[in-house]
């Protein structure tokens, strides 16, 4: 067993490396991911061992970058392209919709379309506008593409090679602001399905789901309320599309209670569609009712407000509280 300790950023950078050396089909493409190696480092190395027509350093124009990633992949290539940041998504946005989900079904099946668009979102780093969004849902309400996110170096290790691999578009969210968080990764042996979520710490009076950034928040208010006797659940959901619902199903009929925690705006947002599942599913296990911790229904505030604005340890917390309260 190869076990390695290594950052979020590390595994995705060592995770591209074994996908382009695996297939020579897999192409790496973006704005600065090549001389640079991405604004964060996260390609550092690929075209330097690579070439330039492997790893290949595009036009600030999201919308071609994607447009060309869909003509290769149509002709058998396998492109995963970054968008720099969460925010500069919206000039693709198009071409991922209006294309990039629907070719499949357009083509009735006969199409392929393996294309994985990176994307690094979410708060915490302290940027200006367009730089700290969670546009997930958007892409989760589109029929045709899968939406992942992983919270831990080894889910980003195997979920990109997992993407890389899928006939399917995969849209990659990576928590940004956990880029530099440490982690061991077993290099040798998949951990299990893709779009599976999973049991990152057990308990039985509350299930906390999450997926990407907000796990680890949710695993240290799982801890701040077992020294008061509460023993908290944390279902990491990895996948926004599909939904593992199964697995928040056997956790709330053990647990009784659900607060889903996203950074997202709450209205609209993908813990709105597991509140309604849940509710659906569990209706007779619940003892109160499935409560939403996230951001809030307004534009991403500048740098200094974030704090404000993220959902952080005491609104976890409070939720918790008033769910144990019913």
């Amino acid at each position: 067993m190869a076990m390695q300790k290594m950052s979020i950023a590390k595994a995705l950078n060592e995770s591209l490396r074994k996908a382009l050396e695996t297939d020579p089909k897999v192409l790496v493409m973006g704005e600065d991911v090549g001389k640079l190696g991405g604004v964060f480092r996260i390609t550092d190395g690929l075209q330097k061992d690579f070439g330039e027509d492997r790893v290949i350093d595009t036009p600030l124009a999201e919308s071609g970058i994607v447009g060309t990633a869909i003509g290769l992949a149509l002709r058998g290539y396998r492109p995963v392209v970054e968008i720099q940041f969460d925010g500069f998504v919206f000039p693709a946005y198009d071409q991922i919709v209006t294309q990039l989900a629907k070719m499949h079904a357009r083509a009735l099946g006969k199409i392929k379309l393996p294309v994985v668009v990176r994307i690094p979102y979410g708060g915490g780093i302290g940027a200006v506008e367009h730089h700290s969004e969670s546009p997930e849902a958007l892409f989760a309400h589109v029929a045709g593409l899968k939406v992942v996110s992983p919270s831990n170096a080894a889910d980003a290790y195997w979920m990109m090679q997992q993407a890389v691999q899928s006939d399917d578009p995969v849209i990659f969210f990576e928590p940004k602001r956990r880029y530099w968080d440490k982690g061991e990764v077993e290099t040798d042996t998949i951990p299990g399905p893709l779009h599976r979520a999973s049991v990152a710490r057990t308990g039985t009076d509350l299930t906390l789901v999450a997926y990407g950034p907000m796990v680890k928040v949710c695993l240290e208010a799982a801890a701040a309320a077992e020294e008061e006797g509460k023993s908290i659940e944390v279902l990491d959901l990895r996948s926004m599309s599909p939904i593992d619902f199964d697995a928040v199903q056997t956790s709330v009929e053990k647990t009784g209670r659900l607060v889903v925690v996203h950074e997202a705006p709450v209205f609209y947002g993908s813990g709105a569609e597991i509140a309604a599942r849940i509710t659906e599913r569990c209706f007779y296990h619940l003892e109160a009712p499935v409560l939403r911790v996230g951001g809030y229904h307004a534009p991403y505030p500048p740098a200094r407000l974030e704090d404000e604005y993220l959902p952080g340890l005491d609104r976890v917390l409070d939720a918790v509280d008033r769910s144990l309260a019913y």
